[in-house]
């Protein structure tokens, strides 16, 4: 087993992660798309934000059925935490494993991991920042051919980065 560690933006090269926009509806920050022959178990999860929101919000992980249209990742956006691990099986691409979604498509089945709500004025040092990490006995599973998606909420738009830890 392998673990791996994936954000809302282009891997960090030469310049700083990217900021990406929740906007004022429902809105795909990141998305993963398991294998037909492998699925993923979660370990953590988290986001910050860079400003409190001026009306409460709400940010989800949940499995979905149905993809997103997004950002496509590349292999090393999905990054290992062993330098010697192979590359994920993720699948890669605009209706799999990608960030800052553009159409939401329509869930019909969904599991829901964890659900943040936001207050309205929150703010730790000019934003939010959440992470929840399972206890061993209670990691859940993302299924062979699912989508795990953070899905954002907000009435106001702020900047929200975002990330999953996983083995595979």
């Amino acid at each position: 087993m392998h673990r791996y560690k994936v954000f809302n933006a282009a891997m960090a090269t030469t310049a700083a992660t990217a900021k990406v926009t929740t906007g004022t509806s429902i809105k795909t920050m990141l998305q993963l798309a398991t294998p037909s022959t492998r699925q993923i178990q979660l370990i953590s999860w988290g986001y910050s934000t860079d400003a409190g929101p001026s009306s409460a919000g709400v940010v989800e992980l949940i499995q979905t059925d149905v993809a997103a249209t997004v950002t496509a990742h590349v292999a090393a956006g999905v990054q290992p935490l062993d330098p010697n691990a192979p590359a994920s099986l993720l699948t890669l691409g605009t209706t799999a494993t990608g960030y800052t979604a553009t159409a939401e498509g329509t869930t019909t089945a969904s599991r829901i991991f964890d659900v943040v709500q936001v207050a309205p004025g929150s703010s730790s040092a000019g934003g939010v920042c959440y992470s929840w990490q399972w206890m061993p006995d209670e990691r859940p599973n993302v299924a062979v051919s699912k989508f795990l998606r953070v899905r954002a909420t907000y009435g106001s738009a702020v900047n929200l980065t975002c990330w999953v830890c996983f083995d595979e």
